[in-house]
């Protein structure tokens, strides 16, 4: 198999990632979280059953984790037929099968436990790890060889340390959200138990992370501007400019969402975002690391 057909097969693994997590909150806004009662079957009647929209629609979420395991399975067994053969797609390409695995296993104690917000948490989070090993696959799948993301040339060292406390920052906004989701109204189904928080409080917790993010994102780019341009630099600019575009983005809707009540429409316009705002915080992590070398 060439390098450019394993990068198609590593776009689609990442995109099916990103689309079951979407797929996975229409299940909690629609309230059919526990539209299958029963785990690995939809009831003790039936494995599969659409015999109510509620029943349909966490069936359907259910049947796509498939094709997201066949897709994961297909970058493993391409990874070994790929030439040159590379140890670190393989790698790579492992971590998502044993995350997808352990996803199933999550997700089945998300339903047994009737929807408890801790594990809930537990499952997105674990959904956007999936997708940092999948950007991750896409990216290094790209690359001439193995040891492209390892490198740090033309990045001065105080910014790599802005970088990790960018990390780090994005990671506690992104958990400070899913604590704003488990104390919310969107739980999954109507009986489903919550944190017992205050919603306005942890609003304000995430709201106050999200803007300070995006003041330190931008105190980076500021910093990146006062630095000699190398290619790492021109890569790492770039990629911090977009997670500021995507940041803003996510912000405005989630103000939106927040002061008109939740409404669905809006959660899923803020989901869906999500996704585009852990991609581009993947990006700007994996920016200094970029090979200089044209991609395959």
């Amino acid at each position: 198999m060439s390098p450019q057909s394993y990068r198609k097969i590593a776009g689609l693994s990442l995109a099916a990632l990103c689309i079951i997590v979407f797929t996975g909150a229409l299940v909690r806004l629609t309230g059919s979280g526990l539209g299958c009662a029963d785990w690995p079957r939809c009831s003790q009647e039936k494995f599969v059953d659409v015999s109510s929209s509620h029943t349909a629609i966490e069936q359907i979420n259910r049947l796509f984790t498939g094709v997201v395991s066949v897709l994961v399975i297909v970058a493993v067994l391409a990874a070994r037929f790929r030439r040159p053969r590379r140890k670190d797609l393989m790698v790579w390409s492992w971590s998502l099968v044993l995350g997808v695995l352990a996803q199933v296993v999550l997700g089945g104690i998300v339903v047994l436990t009737g929807l408890n917000p801790l594990a809930n948490m537990g499952h997105f989070l674990l959904s956007m790890v999936l997708v940092s090993c999948g950007f991750i696959l896409y990216r290094k799948s790209g690359e001439v060889n193995g040891d492209s993301l390892r490198r740090t040339e033309g990045i001065p060292k105080i910014l790599q340390r802005d970088i990790q406390l960018f990390g780090l920052l994005a990671t506690a906004t992104l958990v400070a959200g899913t604590v704003v989701t488990a104390t919310g109204p969107h739980a999954g189904d109507e009986d489903a138990v919550r944190f017992g928080f205050e919603l306005r409080t942890v609003a304000r917790v995430h709201s106050a992370l999200v803007i300070l993010l995006l003041i330190w994102a931008a105190v980076v780019v500021w910093r990146i501007t006062k630095q000699h341009k190398t290619p790492s630099l021109n890569s790492l600019d770039e990629s911090m400019k977009t997670f500021v575009v995507v940041g803003v983005f996510q912000g405005v809707v989630g103000y939106a969402q927040y002061f008109s009540g939740v409404p669905v429409f809006l959660v899923s316009i803020h989901i869906a975002g999500v996704i585009a705002y852990w991609l581009s915080v993947c990006n700007v992590m994996i920016a200094p690391l970029r090979e200089r070398a044209q991609p395959v």
